[in-house]
């Protein structure tokens, strides 16, 4: 995800090497610039207070020149390489915690389910203030990542910082994290589907979970599909997860700099759930991936969206290894992900069709836009190239109110009322326990009214 190490819906490109790109800039002052540059790193290796490691320097120049380009543009050295390839194939050693980085400050895009991250309450929006008390700003995701990896069963301190919280210090274990990136059980007349990321296996775990479901629950009415805090993957598992729920229709596009440089991927007939009512959960942690299925579905009119708005990462990153992987690879942006309407993913999200909190704070974050973690956040972030913008801070329609049992799912159980609605927004009511949060500051007041459909 400037990166992200789960390359959100990657095109992997496992073999050759890089070719080379043409510049607008005139090739002899290319040329000049890159004497330039050996100038710079011969001054350096003399000059340089105390001996200097070139090819650390190098490697922090490469990774400086793609994180100019964007967010998600990064250079991976050889071991971020082998992590990065890891993750795709479902298991890789550490704390599980995908992450990015932006104004020198490295944060949390999601931790994994179950991992020792999770565990620990870590959350998507964290930042990254320490590791093992030595501060933390100004390094990269490759620095911090290879901190954070380590043998099964050390430890690392980490302190975490979140908006209006006091830093949370915690010591995780590191575990080997086998992703199992599809649960799924029975929620009364229901299934759940949780997808926790898109790898290489998320297609085949799916379509096991859901026949499970139904042997479980033979008169089963309905799923709901959770994307919350799924920061991405595979744009295969995006499209096999996606394929699983149409009959038919395309499922997303992607469009490169040149007019002619699309490409189509669309659904091949069997839908695995029968044409059963779909919910789809997202929030501001779910992104690439996560925004492809949750797009299409809701074009498609296939599947209702509950949550709050996704991350906004609609920009495709293809995996290009430098020396077949000997020096490493560069993650650079190539095009850009629209939905089946041709509506841009980037820097804008999904947007729910009923917006709902998970908590009065959850909501409160929304309505003040400095809190709110998403893709237009970054400074060097793409353009959505449609001339749209993300919904500002704004007041969501629905968060659960002090009577609420906080342990449970508020939002699931929203999902769950939309199914036994059939989908049908106009039959939903608020439960007494609902609020709609005010103004920023101000008391939250009961909802006496029932929330017929969600705000626009």
């Amino acid at each position: 995800m400037r990166k992200l190490l789960l390359v959100g819906c990657a095109a992997l490109v496992l073999g050759g090497s890089a070719a080379v790109a043409t510049s607008q800039t005139p090739r002899n002052e290319t040329f000049r610039m890159l004497e330039l540059f050996g100038d710079v790193v011969g001054i350096v290796e003399q000059a340089y207070v105390v001996p200097v490691d070139n090819k650390k320097l190098i490697e922090a120049a490469l990774a400086g020149m793609m994180t100019a380009l964007d967010p998600h543009s990064n250079y991976l050295p050889p071991s971020n390489y082998d992590e990065l390839r890891e993750r795709t194939e479902g298991q890789y050693s550490g704390v599980g915690l995908t992450i990015t980085s932006e104004g020198g400050l490295v944060k949390v895009i999601s931790p994994m389910d179950e991992s020792p991250a999770a565990k620990a309450g870590v959350q998507a929006g964290d930042v990254i203030s320490s590791i093992e008390g030595q501060n933390a700003s100004g390094l990269t995701v490759s620095q911090v990542s290879e901190k954070l990896r380590g043998s099964v069963g050390t430890s690392v301190r980490v302190t975490f910082l979140r908006d209006g919280e006091d830093p949370l210090e915690v010591v995780l274990t590191r575990e080997i994290i086998k992703v199992q990136s599809v649960t799924g059980r029975v929620e009364g007349d229901f299934g759940y589907l949780r997808v926790s990321t898109f790898n290489e296996n998320t297609g085949r775990e799916l379509t096991e979970a859901i026949a499970k479901i139904k042997a479980e629950k033979p008169g089963v009415k309905g799923y709901v599909l959770d994307l919350r805090n799924n920061g991405g993957g595979l744009l295969n598992a995006a499209i096999d997860v996606s394929d699983a729920f149409l009959e038919r229709g395309e499922i997303v596009s992607q469009r490169g700099r040149k007019p002619e440089q699309i490409q189509r991927y669309s659904a091949k007939p069997g839908d695995l759930t029968g044409g059963l009512p779909v919910v789809v959960l997202v929030n501001y942690g779910s992104a690439s991936a996560s925004e492809i299925v949750a797009g299409a579905l809701k074009d498609h009119e296939r599947a209702t969206i509950v949550g709050l708005t996704s991350f906004g990462k609609g920009s495709v990153q293809t995996v290009i290894p430098l020396r077949q992987g000997q020096d490493g690879a560069l993650s650079i942006t190539t095009a850009r992900y629209y939905t089946p309407s041709g509506a841009s993913i980037q820097k804008i999200g999904i947007e729910p069709d009923l917006e709902v909190a998970r908590s009065e704070a959850e909501a409160r974050i929304v309505s003040r836009s400095s809190f709110i973690y998403s893709e237009a956040a970054y400074a060097t972030a793409l353009d959505s190239s449609i001339g749209a913008e993300r919904k500002g801070p704004h007041t969501p329609r629905e968060a659960p109110g002090k009577d609420f049992d906080k342990e449970k799912d508020y939002q699931l159980q929203r999902a769950l009322d939309v199914l036994r609605a059939g989908g049908d927004l106009s039959k939903l009511s608020a439960p007494p326990e609902t609020i709609v949060v005010t103004e920023p500051g101000s008391e939250p007041k009961k909802d006496e009214t029932p929330a017929e459909t969600p705000e626009d």
